[in-house]
């Protein structure tokens, strides 16, 4: 079931909402939780119900894994039980996604014929995977415990985060759920809930949807070896750029307003990438949840910045590839995660730099801002070729089109009129607040780090005014809903 289909939010959203406030107002709370998490588990099971049985087991053993980490002192075997529990669910992980892609390079290296058959991925499984990993790791700290299955389940099944997050803390979530106010429906948390939500969905089944169709094309033309021009593959590539940016930009204010909607405020995953001065601060722009993830499960276990410059580099190469893996399983993804490693690589040299030649950060004034700015986004674009494309042939296809190797003009795939399209995005995506920004009077959303929630001077309060606007974005986007696509991000 998609946030954006016609199921969710004329049935399955309101139903949920209206019954959960029901029980919840009489204060039968454990019952209120318990159909939350039955009805995240039939929206789970919509896709395929054959893959219910998979996310309850793997609930099972964490929860399991969880109570042992949390009763058991520090000490050897408290290790063990931790290695064993990240473990099984690495090997989860790795079958389902992963297996495919293992034993294709194997017969292509060996000449062998291994068939493992067709293995579907189940949705959602990179983002309960991690977050019950993330949870594990906090027992194992004794960050964190639960006793509680019930309270468990919610924290890794709750709908409005389960199939592309945010990764969500346990310490994060649950403590909310052990309010009282939450169980009884606040006018307050709806209205900014759903005012969110509509406007996430704006930008999904309009803005994103609507230059999907620029983006589709040209990079289909590249799979098959077309010989694309200049402006052809520029124009499909900035579509694309543009088109993911607000795919996932969407989901993650439609998530965020769903789970005001219910009194939670879910941790900011999403902060306008596109204005980064540098890809350091890209990433803790962009999918800020995930980069956190890696940051302190993985980076930091593997000494992060701790021990020279070297072995850093190293470290950061390293959780980029894993990065890109984790987003598909390809060598499109190994290629984009690389890419990413090196930027990062040279931003921290090029910090190194400047420190050793006396400039400050921030003191270039906006000329440089701008420049800096401009550069980030091209190299991400740049790499946002092979994370789309099928094929390596595709993505080369692709950079040698965009060197002009194919000429200026080409075939012409893309009218002439997506400028204003792809102009128009762009604008907004680098000069207009954000959604949580807008409403930052309301508290949106935690802030994953502290002060990213910046004040602009186009933050809202409710009016007559802004709730018709709201309601002429929430027909405009129901009447789009019905030719809209999945979300990005759920692919991985």
């Amino acid at each position: 079931m998609l946030f954006n289909s016609y199921e969710f939010i004329l049935f399955f959203l309101p139903v949920t909402l209206l019954v959960f406030f029901r029980i919840g107002g009489q204060a039968r709370h454990k019952l209120a939780m318990l159909w939350l998490v039955c009805c995240s588990l039939f929206f789970y099971a919509w896709w395929n119900p054959a893959y219910l049985g998979l996310i309850l087991a793997s609930i099972l053993f964490n929860y399991a894994v969880g109570i042992i980490l949390g009763s058991h002192p520090e000490g050897r075997r408290k290790k063990t039980y931790l290695t064993l529990g990240i473990g099984c669910n690495l090997a989860l992980l790795a079958y389902y996604k992963y297996a495919g892609f293992f034993v294709e390079n194997v017969n292509n290296l060996t000449g062998t014929s291994f068939n493992p058959g067709v293995i579907a991925l189940p949705l959602a499984i990179s983002f309960f995977t991690f977050q019950q990993i993330a949870y594990l790791v906090d027992a194992y700290r004794s960050e964190t415990r639960e006793y509680n299955f019930l309270h468990y389940s919610l924290f890794v099944t709750f709908f409005p985060q389960l199939i592309a997050g945010p990764i969500v803390h346990h310490k994060e979530m649950l403590p909310q759920f052990g309010k009282n106010a939450i169980y009884r429906a606040n006018d307050m948390h709806i209205a900014v809930g759903l005012t969110i939500f509509v406007i996430g969905l704006f930008k999904k089944v309009v803005m994103a949807d609507g230059v999907a169709a620029y983006a589709t094309p040209v990079f289909s033309a590249a799979e098959k070896g077309a010989a694309l021009g200049f402006q052809d593959a520029w124009l499909g590539t900035l579509a694309y750029t543009l088109q993911l940016y607000f795919d996932f930009s969407g989901y993650s204010d439609m998530a965020i307003g769903l789970a005001r909607m219910f009194g939670i405020r879910l941790p900011l995953n999403f902060n306008s990438p596109y204005k980064a001065h540098n890809i350091i601060e890209f990433w803790r722009r962009w999918h800020i949840t995930l980069s956190r993830f890696l940051r302190d499960y993985l980076y930091i276990p593997l000494g992060g910045n701790r021990k020279g410059k070297l072995r850093r580099h190293v470290n950061l190469m390293v959780v980029m590839l894993l990065g890109g893996l984790w987003h598909g399983a390809g060598w499109t993804f190994v290629i984009w995660g690389a890419l990413h490693g090196a930027y990062l690589i040279i931003n921290h040299a090029w910090h190194t730099v400047k420190r050793l030649i006396g400039l400050k950060s921030g003191k270039t004034g906006n000329l440089g801002k701008n420049l800096s700015r401009a550069i980030t986004f091209l190299a991400v674009a740049i790499a946002w070729v092979f994370f789309r494309s099928d094929s390596l042939a595709g993505a080369t296809n692709m950079l040698s089109s965009m060197t002009g190797a194919g000429g200026i003009a080409g075939t012409h795939i893309v009218p002439v009129d997506a400028l204003y399209w792809i102009g128009a995005l762009l604008a907004i995506a680098w000069l207009a607040p954000n959604t949580q920004q807008m409403m930052r009077r309301y508290k949106p959303a935690l802030e994953t780090y502290r002060g990213e929630i910046e004040p602009t001077r186009m933050e809202l309060a409710f009016s007559a005014g802004w709730a018709g606007l709201v309601s002429i974005l929430a027909i405009y986007s129901l009447i789009h809903v019905s030719t809209a696509g999945e979300f990005l991000y759920f692919n991985f």
